[in-house]
């Protein structure tokens, strides 16, 4: 009886050290959930990588922007393209596609210049047609007015004196206006003269002023 009331003891023991072990065991976390845990810090490396990418992906978009502009400038100006057959292969660097296009649209503000002068001489020669337009319709009108009068009293003496004094008077300013040092003064001289002394307005000064000579002359 002793020995089996000490073996029912040790049973009792054991049984509640299981149970005590059990319990303990319940209350210890999981494996998988310590790996689950774990498992939070290669999340916060892909979002550094997904950031990282990020990056990556928008100085390639930059990178492709400023290719595409170079491309482009390369396409639009002309002397961008290749002359010398030798260096055909080579890529032109971005230095000279910038120069070639500082150039070009340096080229581009004298043409422009240059045909805003020739605009204004273009607008010059409109006024003085519409002058002599002006003009000439006037004469039509005082013929259609009084077709006979004067007819058949001026002379073609008269006419070459109006026509002498008008060119006596341009050829005065030609005279004292022309140098005929080299080839190259005498055209830089006329085309001078010409702007200055042959204006519509200055042209029918002179006209003005021989009519009225010859016709103090006549009467």
């Amino acid at each position: 009886p002793a020995l089996f009331m000490e073996n029912a003891r040790k049973g009792s023991i054991v049984s509640r050290a299981n149970s005590i072990g059990s319990t303990s065991a319940s209350s210890v976390p999981n494996t998988d959930d310590e790996d689950s845990d774990y498992h939070q810090e290669p999340y916060k490396e892909s979002y550094k990588d997904q950031r990282r990418r990020a990056h990556t992906q928008a100085e390639q978009k930059r990178r492709d922007a400023i290719k595409k502009g170079y491309n482009d400038l390369q396409a639009i100006v002309p002397t961008c393209e290749q002359q010398d057959f030798s260096i055909s292969s080579q890529k032109l660097s971005k230095a000279i596609v910038l120069q070639k296009t500082i150039d070009y649209i340096q080229f581009l503000h004298k043409e422009k210049k240059k045909q805003e002068e020739e605009v204004s001489t273009l607008r010059k020669d409109v006024m003085a047609l519409k002058i002599m337009k002006v003009n000439y319709e006037q004469i039509v009108k005082a013929h259609q007015d009084n077709p006979n009068e004067g007819k058949n009293q001026i002379s073609d003496e008269v006419k070459f004196n109006v026509f002498q004094g008008i060119m006596d008077s341009l050829f005065q300013s030609f005279n004292a206006s022309i140098s005929v040092t080299s080839f190259q003064e005498l055209s830089a001289c006329v085309f001078s003269w010409i702007e200055e002394h042959c204006k519509p307005q200055t042209l029918q000064d002179i006209v003005i002023r021989v009519l009225h000579k010859v016709k103090s002359q006549l009467y």
